[in-house]
């Protein structure tokens, strides 16, 4: 681990993902807020996320197999050069005028877009980068910076959105991804394999995720369950402002306030969880870590108060993040480099399908001030999720100790 601290390849990664981390965290905060207060922007909110959920799960296979085809280093750059582009042509039209709703679209549509192609290509890329030996060490500390740079995000966001032009926030964006791009460009890095660019392997390539899991149902449907809570993550960014706005009756400060308690959360799950995997099984770790999301999204159902609304967005966030650092190391450890992408992306394909159905049903019953009918079925969803991991950890800890 001491060799692992030492590395500048880390240096340069935790750098690049806090730059841009900042940078988009304040943008994607304010968006959402903006939208709620303009007329009737709970619902064109509702409907521009199912929109481009809907986009990214059509493109996630091909971004799977780009992950596995191409530099994983220069992908990670193109997302850098396309969103310091974006944000300051946007920066530079709100100089210009008010901005409308097609604007905040368009920036949001963006802004998701990066999340969606820079994560599964870090993930792949550490992976490449690094040995077995760390992974437990660096998803931890990966989690921990990418939270602290949301806890960042969250407070400025929270003083930001009604004390500055968005224009300017926009252009401090920009500037966050000339230094992530800066830092990612430091990184040696040589391919450690290279794939055929046959057009007929290509087709058959792109299958493979699915392949491989079809060979592996206990752990396909293990890691299926794990990664509700990060789907349930997804849809309180939707419900949550309205929430706050509708339920609490609180103003822009509670919402950038719950974006860093819950930046503050999932830290603390980064620095927890490599420990606890020292002392417990990965399989039982993600158990743990998905029945406390479901207790706590049930919790937000029966106690309707700004203090607790805080201390639940601290559970979820742990529970989210601490499933996540041991699902990782669960899938760097037993997935093969020059699949990852395309197992990675199988399950996303399956997380924007179901983002998608809920977004459709969550929309309809905002619309109809049905706030809280969301809570409920995501209560219910992650409640049947941890039966399912539990169900299937003693299969996939015997596959799991079979691949190391």
């Amino acid at each position: 681990m001491n060799s692992l601290y030492r590395d500048r390849r880390l240096h340069y990664l935790l750098l690049a993902n806090t730059f841009s981390s900042i940078g988009t965290g304040i943008t994607m905060t304010a968006i959402p807020w903006l939208f709620v207060q303009k007329s009737g922007g709970e619902t064109a909110f509702g409907y521009m996320t199912t929109a481009i959920t809907i986009m990214m799960f059509l493109l996630t296979p091909y971004i799977g197999m780009w992950i596995d085809r191409f530099s994983r280093k220069k992908i990670l750059l193109a997302g850098e050069v396309i969103g310091f582009s974006i944000s300051l042509l946007f920066a530079l039209l709100g100089r210009a005028g008010e901005y409308k709703v097609w604007h905040l679209a368009v920036l949001f549509a963006s802004g998701s877009l990066y999340y969606f192609l820079i994560y599964p290509t870090l993930f792949a890329f550490n992976q490449e980068l690094f040995v077995k030996e760390q992974y437990k060490q660096l998803n931890g500390m990966m989690e921990i910076q990418g939270q602290l740079a949301t806890v960042i995000s969250g407070g400025a966001a929270s003083v930001m959105i009604d004390h500055i032009p968005f224009s300017w926030i926009l252009s401090l964006d920009a500037l966050t991804y000339v230094l992530a791009f800066l830092c990612i460009w430091l990184i040696p890095y040589k391919r450690s394999f290279v794939e055929s660019k046959d057009q007929s392997l290509f087709r058959e390539k792109m299958l493979e995720g699915y392949r491989y899991m079809k060979e592996r149902p206990s752990l396909f449907w293990f890691l299926l369950a794990s990664f509700m809570p990060f789907i349930g993550v997804m849809m309180t960014n939707y419900l949550h402002p309205i929430y706050i706005a509708d339920v609490l009756k609180q103003g822009s400060s509670v919402y950038g306030i719950q974006s860093m308690v819950y930046g503050i959360g999932a830290a603390i799950a980064g620095l927890v969880t490599p420990i606890l995997l020292k002392r417990m099984a990965i399989e039982r770790s993600v158990a743990l870590s998905v029945g406390i999301y479901a207790v706590s999204i049930t919790m937000f159902l029966l106690c309707q108060q700004t203090a607790i609304f805080y201390v639940l967005v601290v559970l979820t966030a742990f529970a989210n993040a601490g499933a996540r650092v041991a699902r990782s190391s669960l899938m760097m450890e037993s997935i093969p480099n020059d699949k990852m992408g395309r197992v990675d992306s199988l399950f996303r394909a399956l997380g924007f399908m179901i983002r998608t159905l809920l977004l459709s049903v969550f929309t309809g019953a905002v619309a109809a001030q049905h706030i809280l009918l969301p809570y409920a079925i995501l209560s219910i969803l992650l409640i049947i999720s941890t039966l399912a991991v539990i169900k299937f950890s003693s299969p996939v800890k015997k596959e799991h100790h079979l691949s190391i």
